[in-house]
């Protein structure tokens, strides 16, 4: 048998790993790895040079919820500039997407320990803030804009949008759209069987969007999977290619000032744990902490964030 032949190492170049885009996923609100929500962040020295086009065709290639960009190593005008796209279309703000850039930021870029980095989104500049709990672990907190409250919807015209019945609904509370940054439409329901049985029909959900200023509906239960938790929790948004999403920071961030605003726990102070995502096998945990401060109120959204693997874009 002849000998495989050889060749020489020039005749496969391979240019400096400084020439890449770098990529990391994390799993952001995960108790533990492979859980909580999935985000690829791009991160490098060729992320400034990308345009509008090819950082979505980067989201649709990683599939995920939303892919965020970093785009500067060094703060700009007091933070780090970042961007956040689903499969279809760029958002201005999500909250998961913060949440686990900035662990990236302070793990590889910043390589540092750090209490705070901000991020220039396209809603304004959201601090991200690492603090301790009663166990040690430092959790991760990001204060979002004070929520927006405005069209309210009966309850019998999302019923055949999600393929619940009227007596599903608790109407104790209006079903509101509510926005820290970008809307939802906040359902409360009885009941954790109704959240279980949650199904959007797509027909139904076209018809509704023309008439609401939100995309995105987020429905929650005062019945959990596990005691010590006080909420559970379902996001579907179909229109930005989101079938169900595992965990929903800026909804949870919406929810947290509904939750203040109706005094749904009896008065307009929130200290809560949300649980998303066990319906599609990948369980999460949402830390909520609200309260009116003067004629506005203060949302506060935290969680855990651990990274799975990195890699480079070629």
């Amino acid at each position: 048998m002849e000998p495989a032949p050889t060749y020489p190492a020039k005749a496969f170049p391979i240019p400096s790993i400084t020439n890449f885009m770098k990529f990391s996923i994390v799993d952001v609100f995960a108790e533990t790895q492979y859980t909580g929500n999935q985000l690829a962040v791009i991160w490098g020295e060729g992320v400034e040079r990308l345009s509008d086009q090819e950082m979505l065709k980067i989201a649709q290639e990683m599939n995920y919820s939303e892919t965020t960009f970093i785009g500067a190593s060094e703060p700009k005008n007091g933070g780090y500039p970042v961007r956040i796209f689903t499969p279809k279309k760029e958002l201005p703000f999500a909250g998961h997407p913060t949440l686990g850039t900035a662990y990236i930021i302070a793990e590889e870029i910043i390589k540092d320990s750090v209490n705070q980095v901000i991020l220039n989104l396209a809603v304004g500049q959201i601090p991200v803030t690492w603090k301790p709990e009663a166990s040690g672990k430092k959790m991760l907190w990001m204060r979002q804009n004070s929520p927006e409250f405005t069209n309210s919807y009966d309850h019998k015209l999302l019923a055949p949008v999600l393929n619940l019945e009227p007596c599903d609904f608790d109407t104790n509370y209006p079903i509101q759209e509510v926005s820290t940054g970008i809307p939802f439409i906040i359902v409360p329901l009885k009941t954790q069987s109704a959240l279980r049985k949650a199904k959007v029909d797509l027909e139904c959900y076209t018809e509704l969007i023309k008439i609401t200023t939100a995309q995105e509906i987020f429905l929650f239960c005062p019945e959990t999977h596990h005691p010590e938790n006080q909420l559970c929790a379902r996001m579907f948004a179909p229109a930005l290619g989101i079938t169900e999403d595992p965990a929903t920071g800026s909804a949870n961030g919406c929810l947290a000032g509904y939750l203040s605003n109706y005094h749904y726990f009896g008065s307009d102070q929130v200290n809560i744990r949300v649980e998303q995502g066990y319906e599609i096998d990948r369980p999460s945990l949402l830390l909520l902490k609200a309260e009116k401060i003067g004629d506005l109120i203060q949302v506060e959204v935290g969680g855990n964030v651990i990274k799975v693997a990195e890699g480079i874009l070629v």
